[in-house]
């Protein structure tokens, strides 16, 4: 039997845990976080975990969790949906304007991104006047919408329709990356938006209030969860594969809008998806795994079924890859999502500056300024490490290099 290429972690009282995590940091907050969730009773055979796994809000990001019985809502999360667009284009490197600042001002144009308050003012990240794409797009959701909302009215007034076709802000990005042939890649990470979040804010405080007399039983009130047959967890799986499906919407209009933009600028026809690549990483589903049918959240991790295309960022300046999955069952057919941070976004404010933003970003269209630091590519961990520890998780069909980041 060859050597498995994941640590396990046997936990007391719980659930073991396998992470393919081999010549990659992992935070002790972010273990005992994972022990927490492992010793959960409706955790199916073990938790898996991916090589950019990190502490996150309500569930440890880079962990794949498979249940039954029960969905813990705030280890879906609050960015339901989020996950990643590619495609390739007949484009190569040559083709693109010497000026490719050019080409990140068409797109920052026909995107909207960023968000922005103050009294009377547009927000910068939601359409004023929704584009006909993006009607034509809602009226395909607005009905089983308008059910949700009927039975949770608080989730009408959310920026829904307003949201669709737009970026946000955060680790949301669009890019414009080059392949190992010099080939054209237009690639984006956004989710659900503000009707997302709503939707995941909204279950995570009914859990929380439907457990309120064993709340304080759990290791942590955030691994409160929906059992199956109760009224929220149906109503719940409702919501969230609504929103599912809103996010992957909203990717491809997006998409569509870069497209369109890249066309303003670039004179040479092209054709824009000779590959094409849609899909989740953060989201429940139900699935198929060791002989019976079980929920399957996935906080910042990707489907890798065998022959199934994913998409592995790296950090703002560093390789991204295309990547076929493997099918290894072990991790319940998953990979990791991206790098994965190793500091905090207040860390990284504090520790680097313009000036390392400037450095690390030399060779990348895109803002080098106090309010992306967070986003420097040394506050995320080594993606060839992270790639290597997950080498009998997935195999790289693309490596990309990125030449035009914009950033929420």
């Amino acid at each position: 039997m060859p050597t498995p290429t994941y640590e396990l972690l046997e936990v007391p009282g719980g659930k073991p845990i396998k992470l393919w995590t081999h010549g990659v940091p992992v935070e002790p907050e972010a273990r005992a976080q994972l022990i927490a969730t492992a010793k959960m009773p409706f955790i199916f055979k073990h938790l898996a975990v991916m090589p950019d796994v990190h502490l996150g809000k309500g569930s440890t990001i880079g962990s794949v969790v498979p249940t039954v019985g029960a969905i813990i809502p705030a280890a879906v999360g609050v960015d339901i949906g989020c996950g990643m667009i590619a495609a390739c284009t007949s484009l190569t490197a040559a083709d693109l304007p010497d000026n490719l600042g050019r080409l990140r001002s068409a797109i920052e144009k026909a995107v909207p991104h960023g968000r922005s308050f103050g009294r009377n003012k547009r927000d910068t990240g939601a359409w004023d006047n929704v584009p006909g794409s993006a009607e034509h797009a809602w009226r395909a959701l607005a009905g089983r919408f308008k059910a949700i909302t009927d039975k949770y009215p608080r989730l009408e007034k959310t920026n829904n329709r307003q949201h669709l076709g737009t970026l946000g802000t955060g680790n949301h990005f669009i890019e414009v990356c080059l392949d190992e042939a010099n080939r054209v890649w237009f690639m984006l990470h956004s989710g659900s938006r503000g009707v997302g979040n709503a939707i995941g804010c909204l279950f995570i405080e009914l859990a929380q209030a439907d457990m309120r007399q064993h709340i304080a039983n759990l290791p942590h009130r955030d691994l409160a969860y929906l059992e199956e047959g109760s009224r929220h967890f149906a109503d719940y799986v409702e919501a969230v594969g609504w929103a599912q499906d809103f996010a992957r919407q909203n990717r491809a209009l997006m998409m569509h809008a870069v497209i369109g933009a890249a066309r303003q600028v670039i004179a040479k026809p092209f054709d824009a998806e000779l590959e094409a690549v849609n899909c989740h990483h953060n989201y429940v589903q139900k699935e198929w795994h060791f002989g019976r049918e079980v929920l399957v959240t996935r906080k910042g991790a990707v489907s890798a079924q065998k022959g199934e295309l994913g998409i592995i960022p790296g950090s703002m300046g560093a390789k991204s890859f295309i990547v076929r999955g493997l099918g290894n069952e072990e991790s319940f057919c998953s990979c990791s999502h991206g790098a994965g941070r190793v500091m905090s976004r207040t860390q990284a404010k504090k520790l680097f500056t313009v000036a390392d933003q400037i450095r690390a970003t030399v060779h990348v269209e895109c803002r080098k300024d106090a309010d992306v630091i967070d986003e420097i590519p040394m506050a995320y961990k080594d993606i060839d490490r992270v790639m290597e520890a997950q080498r009998e998780l997935v195999e790289v069909v693309h490596t990309l290099r990125q030449v035009v980041c914009v950033k929420g």
